[in-house]
């Protein structure tokens, strides 16, 4: 009898599904939140958590007391660095055999070529996550223990580091992060929690290692480079858009801010209604795009999208293969990263055109929800709060593809098995 290899999809999704129905269960319950709140709206809380996205229907401030913020936190913390994460550590702490199901799991979850060493990198991603949180959390300390004092300081630092590194989006305020638009002792630490959550666990491990190899993958390059391009890039692009009288450098914060934000993390620094439309138009290719491969952010991947102008540009110069940095990039990997951009591609028009349906708000905004939820960014023009039932529906269901199915229609792609029979070739005309 033929034995079937373990899929790792099914494993994975079950467990996060199931991590959401907990969440909401968890929620709805009466010491989770200061009034009532409907099935719907901890369903939406929970699907927003365990997929890092972070937009709210409710005020996670006040109408969540802190049991309620303390499992959305949990909910985040599971959501961002895996749920696998955690199973297979616990496994270990009991002293339980990780089998091969498992690490296929891990294999798949970190989008890794190889199974040696899961269990090890398991190990690195969750001390140096959680090492991370809480070197960033005493950095913000410094600035919310003045303000709210020691022990509600102390616990806000905890929660917006959470947050900013899994590239979540949650606050403890109404207005996100507006009050300390201008304030670097904020600022900074958040963002450096979102860069380094968006650039993928895979990189981190590999430029901790730099100082022995001597080298970084190409992955690690790309990633790096386009970070610092895009970051530097869309800072620039919004200051200009966003310029008005007043002081440069309190600009330049905004600009920074929102540049840094877009790219999944959610967090806002600017009234998002008050925006400029080229602006929104600016942040929505950034939510798109989104951070990179097996990190906590969402989107199609920095990578996906160079590889895809990568190969516009060596068509347009005639070249059979696409090559980056000196390196030829393999023909499935090209179509992966066409298939997976069309299928995302084809789901938020899908997703848009419904929402011009059941919703009552102007277009781009429902791209901006649409987007932003599918990236698994939490930003919105102040509408979330508005959708209606089918409207809450689409953007979890859009929340839950974007965390979950890009990486599902790579691996489905990665494990296909190739024909068997063969067809003549016909060209057909395109273009």
């Amino acid at each position: 009898m033929e034995r079937h290899t373990p899929n790792p999809t099914i494993s994975l999704i079950t467990l996060f599904l199931i991590g959401i129905g907990v969440g909401t269960l968890l929620l709805k319950l009466p010491i989770a939140t200061t009034t009532p709140i409907s099935w719907l709206d901890a369903a939406f809380t929970a699907t927003s958590a365990m997929t890092v996205t972070g937009l709210v229907t409710l005020s996670t401030a006040y109408d969540f007391t802190y049991f309620g913020q303390v499992i959305i936190m949990l909910l985040i913390q599971i959501g961002g660095l895996g749920i696998m994460t955690f199973a297979i550590f616990i496994f270990v702490l009991l002293g339980k055999k990780i089998g091969l199901k498992k690490r296929l799991a891990i294999q798949f979850m970190f989008n890794q070529t190889s199974l040696t060493g899961m269990v090890r990198l398991i190990r690195v991603v969750l001390v140096y996550s959680l090492l991370v949180e809480a070197v960033i959390a005493s950095f913000l300390a410094v600035r919310f223990i003045p303000l709210l004092g020691v022990g509600k300081g102390i616990y806000y630092s905890i929660f917006h580091a959470i947050s900013a590194f899994n590239n979540a989006g949650f606050a403890l305020w109404d207005d996100s992060l507006v009050q300390f638009a201008h304030d670097p002792l904020v600022i900074f630490p958040i963002s450096v929690l979102i860069t380094l959550g968006g650039l993928g666990f895979t990189v981190l491990v590999d430029l901790w290692h730099y100082k022995t190899h001597k080298r970084l993958s190409l992955h690690s390059k790309l990633m790096i480079g386009a970070t610092l391009f895009l970051q530097v890039g869309a800072t620039l692009l919004l200051f200009a858009l966003l310029y008005r009288a007043g002081s440069v450098s309190e600009q330049l914060y905004e600009a920074y801010f929102q540049a840094v934000t877009t790219r999944t993390a959610g967090f806002n620094s600017v009234d998002m209604g008050s925006l400029p439309d080229s602006a929104l138009v600016i942040m929505v290719l950034l939510m798109f795009i989104g951070g990179g491969s097996a990190s906590t952010a969402g989107g199609i991947k920095v990578t996906t999208f160079i590889i895809l102008l990568a190969t516009t540009f060596h068509f347009l110069r005639a070249r059979k293969e696409v090559v980056v940095l000196h390196r030829t990039i393999r023909s499935d990997v090209v179509s992966k990263a066409l298939a997976l951009t069309t299928t995302s591609l084809l789901w938020i028009g899908f997703v848009i055109f419904c929402l011009t349906i059941t919703e009552d708000a102007p277009f781009l905004t429902l791209v901006v929800e649409t987007v932003s939820a599918f990236g698994t960014v939490g930003l919105s023009v102040n509408f979330t709060a508005s959708l209606s039932i089918i409207g809450k529906l689409l953007i979890m269901a859009t929340m839950i593809l974007g965390k979950v199915g890009p990486l599902t229609l790579l691996f489905a792609l990665g494990q296909a098995q190739p024909a068997k029979i063969g067809y003549p070739h016909e060209d057909v005309a395109i273009g």
